[in-house]
Order: structure tokens, then C-alpha cells, then sequence
């Protein structure tokens, strides 16, 4: 069973790199990011101000956070809900790393969205919201290093959960950044990036991914090929599928 899922996660990512139009488009945008210049981190008043309301709102964030994590588990192995997250997997296998999912390229989880209901009408009011989703690292589990395949979007975090002691790190490119609750960031995804995370205790941040601020043309192409190519093969494709490719996988594996 084991080699049936290493095909099957083959296939996954053969079918993600058809989305290589992705090669042509990043190229296309480092006409306007600063190419292998281009910034790590970003201020988020100047870059995305409209991403400020998330943080001011941490308190309700991190209430209906606390509200999910006290009832039955829902938060997914992130492996399992997108089979091409393989550093979620293959490293520090006896720690895990899940995710809430609630939005994705226009796809809405809805039983997740209506755990947290004021978290989701804050994101609804974010202008080009990409990604959307609680991230969950438990203690020990750190990063290795890797990057997003598209340049088209930002990432912002949230700090809602973070250990007081040995609090986790987060590197992209050569720059640092060690989380704090109540405190957000906002850095380019495309470039490689690391977890180094000591803690015993969980981390959770909450992580949007938004459309990166570009010329009209360049925008409209963005907004274009996100909502309609990365919308039906990943969102639509990958994040549906995949869990269904794993349960399938579990039933017919033997014990021991």
C-alpha cells in the first residue's frame, strides 16, 4: 500500500506542475516584485492595511480558536488534506502539523466556517483574500525549509497561540522572526522559508494568503488564473481529493 500512495502522491504533484503556466506567470510578475530582490517582509499598514482589522480583532479570534480546540477534533493533518505537503510528513514524523481549512481561491469549507463565524465575516471583508486557514504546529514539530510555488500572493500570520518558552522561530530567506500572540506578519511565501520550533507546547497562527498588490494588468491576470486555473486544480482538485485518497489508502492497508 505504501507504493500505491507514493504513486499517487507522484501523480498529485505531476498534476500541480501542470499548473507550469505557474514558471511563466512568476516570471512574468518579478517584472513588478523586484524579481530576486524582492522584499521578505512587508509593513502591513502600507502593503495590505485592510489585513490590520484580523489583528485588532484578535480577541474574537482567538476566543472561537479556544472554542474549537475544546470540542472534537476537526483540525487535519496537513499531509492528509493536501497530499503535496510533504515536509509536513516526512520530517519529524512524531509530531504533526494540521490545518482548519476555511478558504481557498473562492472554495469555502462550511462546517469548519461556522466553528469560527466572526473570524470568517472579518476574512470575507479582506479585499483579494487568497487562502485562509488555522495552522497548528504541535511542540517539536518544526520546517524544513521549502517555498511556495506561486509569487502571485503574501502571507500574513497571526500569533494566537505561542509557547512563552522556547517560542518557535521562523526564518525566510536570511531574515528572522520569532512569533508573539497578538502580533502579525506579512512576507513573500515564494521565497524559501523554515520552522525551527523547540517548544513543547502547540503553536497556532492564523494564516491568510492574499493577493499580492501589483499594476492593474498584472493584478487582473492575477486574479484571473487564481479564482479560475489554481481555484479548480488545488482547491477544487488537490484539497478535495486528497483526503479522500487517504482514507481509501488507510482501508486497504494491513495492519502491522
Amino acid at each position: 500500500m505504501g507504493k500505491l500512495l507514493t504513486k499517487l502522491r507522484s501523480y498529485v504533484d505531476r498534476t500541480f506542475d501542470l499548473i507550469s503556466p505557474l514558471a511563466m506567470l512568476n516570471l512574468y510578475f518579478d517584472r513588478y516584485t523586484g524579481a530576486e530582490n524582492r522584499p521578505v517582509f512587508f509593513e502591513i499598514a502600507s502593503a495590505f492595511p485592510a489585513l490590520n482589522r484580523l489583528t485588532e480583532h484578535y480577541s474574537e479570534i482567538k476566543e472561537e480558536l479556544e472554542a474549537i480546540l475544546s470540542g472534537k477534533p476537526v483540525m487535519m493533518k496537513y499531509h492528509v488534506m493536501d497530499l503535496t505537503q510533504r515536509h509536513s510528513r516526512e520530517y519529524y514524523r512524531d509530531r504533526d502539523w494540521k490545518v482548519l481549512m476555511l478558504y481557498a481561491m473562492g472554495e469555502r469549507w462550511e462546517k469548519n466556517r461556522a466553528l469560527c463565524p466572526k473570524t470568517c465575516a472579518l476574512l470575507d471583508e479582506v479585499p483579494d483574500l487568497f487562502q485562509a486557514f488555522f495552522s497548528l504546529l504541535e511542540g517539536g514539530k518544526s520546517v524544513p525549509e521549502h517555498h511556495g510555488p506561486y509569487r502571485g500572493y503574501l502571507r500574513y500570520h497571526l500569533g494566537l497561540k505561542i509557547p512563552k518558552e522556547n517560542p518557535p522561530s521562523l526564518r525566510v530567506s536570511d531574515r528572522w522572526y520569532v512569533w508573539e500572540e497578538r502580533k502579525a506578519i506579512l512576507f513573500d511565501d515564494s521565497l524559501q522559508h523554515e520552522v525551527v520550533n523547540n517548544a513543547e507546547e502547540d503553536r497556532i497562527v492564523l494564516i491568510v494568503d492574499v493577493l499580492r498588490p501589483m499594476p492593474p494588468i498584472p493584478q487582473y491576470v492575477n486574479r484571473l488564473f487564481s479564482q479560475t486555473v489554481i481555484r479548480f486544480v488545488y482547491a477544487k482538485g488537490v484539497l478535495k481529493v486528497s483526503p479522500i485518497i487517504w482514507r481509501l489508502t488507510k482501508a486497504f492497508q494491513t495492519p502491522g
